[in-house]
């Protein structure tokens, strides 16, 4: 039981050297999902699942970093790629289930390959809740430029949440208060709060613990900001380490051993794992 979520591609604005702008595979209750398609993470995604495993697509906003990947995915599943078995809706070429993709009104019309056959787009806003395979999704409008939108996922009896981007007029409250694991915009630090509409890594442990998260990943670092400095700084305000995203990391959300039959875990008992090391070199993961 639990879910699990797997970093393509964390970094802030642009790819750094060898890294990947914004995207999350999300997996549980038997469904995958692709979660925002940054450069490069699509190319990371099939280190980890075919294309054909995918059961949806969710893109946050029409910013690049965050969706340009979806472009390459036209293409291969109208072109080259296959869709075997069923999909919630749509019909691709040949007869072949189309992909959903879930994203804000006008983000498609801005994706050359919005007429692919191999997707079908769906629209959601604040307060949408949608149901992809055996994941229940609520999405949350956030303090950023263009429709942004924050989601929530629930599955296999654990939560996660994922702020896309957002200044700190937003806060993970939104997503509810019994998050295991909360993913969460620290793109720069204190210093430049203000900016732009995005959090500090103090401004993104304070949503945390307002909301009271249980476990913190902060993401979406700027490529030139101090990994040291992001982790401090967030871990400070979070009050005990913070975990950093890491390109390739996974973290399991699940359950602990099962108690009475039919008794749901009790509130805060839900267990975290992570692998791989951050990138201050100190370990990921542990138990809440």
């Amino acid at each position: 039981m639990g879910l699990t979520l797997t970093v393509l591609g964390c970094d802030g604005g642009y790819p750094a050297p060898g890294g990947a702008a914004s995207g999350y595979l999300v997996r549980g209750a038997g469904t995958t999902l692709w979660l925002d398609a940054g450069p490069g993470t699509l190319a990371n995604l099939q280190r980890h699942v075919s294309l054909d495993e995918l059961d949806a697509v969710v893109l946050s906003h029409e910013h690049p970093d965050h969706r340009s990947d979806v472009e390459g995915l036209a293409v291969a599943l109208s072109l080259g790629g296959s869709r075997p078995g069923t999909a919630p809706c749509g019909v691709a070429v040949d007869g072949r289930p189309s992909l959903p993709v879930y994203a804000p009104a006008g983000l498609a019309g801005q994706v050359y390959h919005d007429g692919s056959p191999g997707l079908t787009w769906h629209e959601v806003a604040e307060g949408d809740r949608i149901r992809v395979g055996g994941l229940d999704l609520v999405f949350s409008r956030t303090d950023h430029g263009p429709p942004t939108l924050a989601v929530r996922v629930d599955g296999d009896g654990a939560c996660l949440g994922y702020s896309a981007d957002s200044g700190p007029a937003w806060s993970l409250e939104a997503l509810g208060t019994d998050l295991d694991l909360a993913l969460c915009e620290a793109t720069y630090c204190a210093r430049d709060e203000g900016r732009s509409q995005h959090m500090s890594a103090r401004q993104a442990a304070t949503s945390a613990v307002e909301a009271g998260v249980r476990h913190l990943v902060v993401t979406h670092r700027w490529p030139t900001v101090s990994a040291e400095e992001v982790f401090e700084e967030a871990s400070e305000a979070w009050g005990r380490p913070v975990d950093q995203a890491r390109m390739g990391a996974t973290w399991e959300v699940g359950a602990p051993a099962p108690g009475p039959v039919g008794s749901p875990p009790p509130p805060g008992s839900m267990i975290v794992r992570a692998t791989g090391d951050d990138p201050t070199g100190r370990a990921i993961g542990g138990r809440l």
